[in-house]
């Protein structure tokens, strides 16, 4: 499953596996903590706060503030083709944080802490193999959605 994100994982399961599906859906999924409520993006499999183990999902909206960001121009090993790319941490409205790369809807010399961005799942639809990710975009920016699996 986690193959989509263009990377091998080699770990055999994860609870939180689903998380790629609704990724490739065009969902972005948190967890909340069943025991406790508390919640999470990305995903956990076991609360941060009391380490119980089952949660379930819900939609993020992808809304957030530019934390922080870097070009990358000499790239770790597998993401050599790509360079140089721009990624940066977003501050995620209803908490947690996301990586994403700059999407073509932010010129580079725009880019400063504290703006506004959106989250968007991605799809690379022209690879024989699934690849899935998400960029950061301007704030607004729609995406298309499959029907809801629940």
């Amino acid at each position: 499953m986690f193959k989509w994100f263009g990377k091998v994982n080699y770990t055999p399961y994860t609870k939180v596996a689903d998380f790629a599906r609704h990724l490739r859906d065009g969902r972005l999924m948190g967890s909340r903590c069943k025991r406790c409520g508390a919640t999470s993006f990305p995903p956990r499999a076991d609360c941060d706060a009391c380490m119980h183990g089952e949660f379930e999902f819900f939609e993020v909206s992808g809304k957030g503030t530019l934390h922080t960001f870097t070009k990358i121009v000499a790239a770790p090993t597998g993401f050599e083709d790509v360079t140089p790319y721009t990624i940066g941490v977003v501050d995620l409205d209803g908490g947690g944080k996301a990586l994403a790369w700059f999407g073509d809807s932010i010129p580079e010399q725009d880019i400063s802490i504290g703006m506004e961005v959106q989250v968007v799942p991605r799809i690379f639809e022209e690879l024989e193999e699934i690849k899935v990710y998400y960029s950061l975009e301007q704030p607004g920016t729609t995406w298309s959605k499959a029907e809801q699996p629940w």
